[in-house]
């Protein structure tokens, strides 16, 4: 598994996983953040390899769907590195630099 990928599919969960199915949540969750195997989850639910391996692809595109109409994860990066230039650029200024790190915990606080 590429780190690139389990990373993106991580993050996407992060954002996402109250959308998704308990199904579709828990075989993502064991596969990327647990590092499950395909067939160790299959045992855990009784159900084929096969099975869990097509519920995983499909959730896989759910996600990027998501991200694609609702682009939650990429104006959450956009809106990091704007916080972090204008706290960069106006780092004398403690009132302005206060609220941004106030922004950034909001942020962080919804994921």
């Amino acid at each position: 598994m590429e780190i690139e990928k389990t990373n993106r599919m991580n993050t996407l969960f992060e954002f996402y996983a109250t959308l998704l199915t308990d199904k579709q949540m828990n075989y993502i969750e064991l596969y990327y953040a647990d590092d499950y195997s395909l067939a160790e989850i299959a045992e855990e639910f009784d159900v084929s390899r096969q099975a869990v391996y097509d519920n995983i692809k499909r959730t896989e595109k759910v996600l990027e769907g998501y991200e694609e109409k609702l682009h939650l994860f990429s104006n959450y990066v956009v809106r990091n590195q704007l916080l972090e230039s204008l706290t960069e650029k106006y780092s004398t200024d403690e009132y302005l630099v206060s609220k941004l790190r106030e922004i950034q915990q909001i942020d962080e606080e919804e994921f």
